[in-house]
C-alpha cells in the first residue's frame, strides 16, 4: 500500500510539472491568437490578457483582402511544400530501398559516403549553391528551392531502416504473382510503407514550409517571395511594424503546419505491424 501512495504521489507530482510546462510553453501561442483579434492600441499597452477587450476581424480582413501579395505568398509556399514533399518522398523511398533490397556494386560505399554527407552542416552548401543556381540560370525561380532540396539523408536513412526489417515473403509473393520490381515497389512496398512515409512527409513539409535563408538567398521578385520571407517583408510595411497584422498572418501561417498534423498524428503512434498475409 505504501509503495503504491508514493507512486500515485509521484504521478501527481509528474502531471502538475508537465501541466505547468505545457501552459507556459502553451500561454505564447494562445496570445497570438487573441493578439490577432485585438487592435494594434491594444496590443501595444502592454495587455496580456487572452481576451480581447475591443474584438476585432479588421486584421484578418486586411491580411486576406487589401494585403494582395499576402495570398499570392501563401499560394506560393504551397506549391513549393507540396511539390518538394512530392519529389521528397519519391526519392527518398526509391534510395532507401535500393540500398536496403537491391545489390549493386558500390552500395555499402554509397551507403557509408550518405552517413558521412549527414555530418556536413546545411549552411557550408548555401554558397555553392548559390553559385550553381547562378550558373544554370535557376535563380528568383521555385525551381531553385525545390531541386536543391529533392532529397533528404536524413530520411533516405531512415527509410533504409524500415525496409531492413521489411518481410521479403511479400516480395517473393508478389514476383510468384508476376509483378517485376517497379511494380512490386509501387503497388506493395509503398502502400504497406505509409507509416513512415508519412513519418517523413510531415517533416519534409515542415521543412519546405518553414524554410526561411534560402528563400532569401535565391528570390528577389516579391510576388515570388514565400510566406516566410514575405512576413519579414510584411512586418515592416506601413512605416512601421503592424503586431495586429502581423499576429493575423502569424496565425494564417501555421495553420497548414496544424492540419497536417492532425491528419497524419495517428502514423507517429501507429505500429507498423506486417506479415505475409499482408
Amino acid at each position: 500500500m505504501k509503495a503504491t501512495k508514493k507512486e500515485k504521489v509521484l504521478k501527481g507530482l509528474l502531471y502538475a510539472v508537465l501541466i505547468i510546462y505545457a501552459l507556459a510553453t502553451f500561454y505564447p501561442f494562445i496570445w497570438a491568437i487573441a493578439a490577432s483579434f485585438k487592435p494594434l492600441k491594444e496590443i501595444v499597452s502592454g495587455d496580456l490578457s487572452l481576451i480581447p477587450q475591443n474584438f476585432t476581424l479588421g486584421n484578418y480582413q486586411y491580411v486576406l483582402g487589401r494585403s494582395s501579395l499576402f495570398t499570392r505568398w501563401f499560394i506560393n509556399s504551397v506549391i513549393i511544400s507540396v511539390i518538394g514533399t512530392a519529389i521528397n518522398i519519391l526519392l527518398n523511398t526509391m534510395a532507401g530501398y535500393a540500398l536496403a533490397r537491391l545489390n549493386f556494386p558500390g552500395r555499402q560505399r554509397v551507403y557509408y559516403g550518405f552517413l558521412a554527407l549527414m555530418m556536413v552542416p546545411a549552411q557550408v552548401l548555401l554558397i555553392p549553391n548559390y553559385l550553381i543556381l547562378m550558373n544554370l540560370g535557376m535563380l528568383d525561380s521555385f525551381s531553385a528551392l525545390i531541386l536543391p532540396a529533392a532529397i533528404n539523408i536524413g530520411n533516405i536513412f531512415m527509410m533504409r531502416q524500415f525496409f531492413l526489417s521489411f518481410p521479403k515473403d511479400v516480395e517473393e509473393a508478389a514476383a510468384i504473382d508476376g509483378l517485376g520490381r517497379f511494380q512490386t515497389f509501387f503497388r506493395i512496398v509503398m502502400p504497406l510503407a505509409k507509416p513512415s512515409i508519412a513519418t517523413q512527409a510531415v517533416f519534409i513539409f515542415m521543412g519546405f514550409w518553414n524554410e526561411f535563408m534560402k528563400p532569401m538567398l535565391y528570390l528577389t521578385t516579391p510576388s515570388k517571395y514565400t510566406l516566410t520571407l514575405g512576413l519579414q517583408t510584411f512586418q515592416s510595411q506601413n512605416g512601421g511594424v503592424r503586431w495586429d497584422q502581423t499576429m493575423a498572418a502569424s496565425v494564417i501561417t501555421i495553420i497548414p503546419i496544424i492540419i497536417l498534423y492532425l491528419v497524419f498524428n495517428k502514423y507517429f503512434l501507429q505500429g507498423v505491424r506486417m506479415d505475409g498475409e499482408k
